[in-house]
């Protein structure tokens, strides 16, 4: 019932399987405070000393199947450094998948180059070390914004429906991959109906995996929202990101206890293979 952040960080393999716990928490937090599945579609983990609601596998609600099935496909990708990006969209008419309501975007970036990372943030050293306490700390800090955003958000429609893309790096993946539970994706970008506000949630690295969530909604679902909570997006265009791009796979998500949340920025925007799953 316990997971506790790992002492240190020193394999690759350590790292994946905290952006997978990461991921995990972060999808079941959303989900959860933002009503899309029932109380039985969650069980009660502790990262530390932090309680979390953790999506599983329930008979009754096929949905929370579904997306579990859906987090094990990510964690396929992952695993084989494919994915690039997560996106995680709520729409509300069912014959329209493709014009949605909020989207949560998760990048994932990967390095060989061992501790050693270059983030290309103006606030950081360009060689900086990233120790266990960093990611740590990064992981708190970004699960507490979930939280407050999501709190804070006016509430979605009582009827909605999920919809997962996945972009790769294209130049590491085979180009028939597909990971299990997912199609390639025929059509285009996701659109909105109503102004979309773009809103950076946070960013946890770790030296063999950076992951960056980022958050599009309808503004008017923002007036409660302190802005000194979460810095506002400059990203333009981001929901055209929804066309795919290759990277890497993850693993199983047997428990759905790990939370890794990876962020990439939309450098690439050539990339246009995508897998679907609705």
């Amino acid at each position: 019932s316990a997971v506790a952040f790992p002492n240190k960080i020193a394999t690759e393999q350590q790292s994946l399987m905290l952006v997978k716990r990461l991921l995990a928490v972060a999808v079941s937090c959303i989900t959860y405070l933002r009503g899309i599945f029932p109380e039985s579609a969650y069980g009660t983990r502790y990262m530390d000393d932090i309680c979390v609601k953790i999506l599983r596998e329930d008979k009754s609600c096929p949905g929370s199947t579904q997306l579990v099935k859906w987090m094990l496909g990510c964690y396929d990708a992952l695993q084989k450094k494919y994915l690039r990006q997560i996106v995680l969209a709520v729409y509300t008419q069912p014959e329209d998948p493709q014009t949605v309501t909020e989207c949560y975007h998760f990048k994932f970036k990967y390095t060989h180059n061992g501790p050693l990372l270059d983030f290309g943030s103006k606030d950081k050293k360009s060689d900086s070390t990233i120790t266990c306490a960093d990611t740590k700390r990064a992981s708190i800090l970004l699960i507490r914004k979930i939280y407050i955003l999501m709190q804070n958000l006016s509430p979605l429609p009582n009827d909605v429906c999920l919809t997962m893309k996945l972009l790769y790096y294209d130049e590491v993946t085979p180009p028939d991959y597909q990971p299990p539970g997912f199609k390639e994706a025929k059509d285009g970008g996701l659109m909105f109906n109503e102004e979309p506000m773009y809103l950076n949630v946070g960013e946890v690295p770790t030296p063999f995996h950076l992951l960056k969530l980022k958050v599009t909604t309808e503004k008017q679902r923002m007036e409660n929202v302190d802005k000194s909570i979460l810095k506002q997006g400059e990203t333009a265009e981001p929901l055209q990101v929804c066309g795919v791009s290759r990277e890497d796979p993850g693993e199983d998500i047997q428990d759905m206890n790990e939370d890794p949340v990876l962020d990439n920025e939309v450098e690439d925007k050539n990339h246009v293979d995508i897998s679907g799953a609705q």
